[in-house]
């Protein structure tokens, strides 16, 4: 009985260790999958557009925001992870995003080129050659990593737009755009006309 419980253990030995060394691979694979989608983006995962942020400080309010922009400007504080819509009397109603993550961040002065509902999202080539796996085209729809909402800054490809990953408001993670949750992006497209100022800060404000 002895032999036949040693011959059954050298024989699962070599068993186990292979299945072992393939859930590594599996794990390994996964990290560098989580690493590289480097905006945070789950194709397929499906938020509702009724999504808003709450509670915390990245909740949409009306805050008191001394600025020379006159009011319907949107600026974005890329630091501080916010964007603010300036209204009369030194107030701003300011609403929470996500930024780009090192390496993308940028600053500047551009205006709304265009406004779409439910956008599809088409990677740019640079996107491409850096997460190959990425769909090349997907139609806009709650699964669609662009939200509910675009707003189109100028001629360049970055967006302010909405998520189907609200739990990455706050965070440095995308490729350049700026991301609202759904519910919060829906109220900036309906105060935010074509044509609208944006101010892109990076440095703190003074």
């Amino acid at each position: 009985m002895s032999e036949r419980r040693a011959d059954r253990s050298a024989w699962l030995r070599p068993a186990l260790a292979g299945i072992a060394l393939l859930l590594s691979c599996f794990s390994a694979a996964a990290q560098v999958r989580r690493e590289t989608l480097d905006i945070g983006d789950e194709p397929g995962r499906v938020s509702t557009e009724e999504v808003v942020i709450e509670d915390g400080p990245y909740a949409r309010q009306v805050v008191f925001f001394r600025s020379q922009e006159a009011p319907g400007t949107v600026v974005v504080h890329t630091s501080e992870r916010f964007l603010y819509l300036v209204m009369p009397g030194n107030r701003a109603l300011r609403y929470g995003i996500g930024v780009g993550r090192e390496g993308f961040t940028w600053s500047g002065l551009v205006k709304v080129s265009r406004k779409a509902e439910w956008p599809d999202w088409t990677p740019p080539p640079e996107m491409i050659q850096r997460q190959p796996y990425l769909p090349r085209f997907m139609a806009g729809g709650p699964g669609n990593p662009m939200g509910s909402r675009a707003l189109y800054l100028g001629s360049t490809v970055y967006r302010i737009h909405g998520t189907n990953q609200p739990e990455t408001i706050g965070h440095a993670i995308s490729s350049g755009c700026f991301r609202l949750a759904n519910g919060d992006v829906i109220d900036l497209f309906t105060r935010v006309p074509v044509g609208t100022k944006v101010v892109i800060r990076h440095g703190p404000s003074i």
